[in-house]
């Protein structure tokens, strides 16, 4: 390899948040190993992603995408929607 190569890091996360303007709340979730117990949990993070059309509701399962800071907490971008969340009336 002789260019350097940029990874670009992508999640899939549950939408938990979208009462900002154009910023979304995403929380992603993995499931690590102990090392000494052997007991698997369920980690997770929390990520402020852009949503320029204010489109993504709350529920929905989205794929964000790596990006140059847009703000001081905000350097995701959502890049396709998986699923939309379901409405139970």
């Amino acid at each position: 390899m002789t260019e350097k190569q940029k990874v670009i890091r992508t999640l899939t996360g549950k939408v938990v948040s979208n009462k900002m303007d154009k910023t979304i709340t995403v929380l992603v979730e993995r499931f690590v190993k102990h090392p000494l117990i052997g007991k698997v949990m369920r980690l997770s993070n929390k990520f402020h992603a852009h949503d320029e059309k204010n489109e993504i509701s709350e529920g929905d399962v989205v794929e964000i995408t790596e990006h140059k800071p847009i703000s001081k907490n905000k350097s995701w971008v959502v890049t396709k929607v998986v699923s939309k969340a379901q409405i139970i009336n």
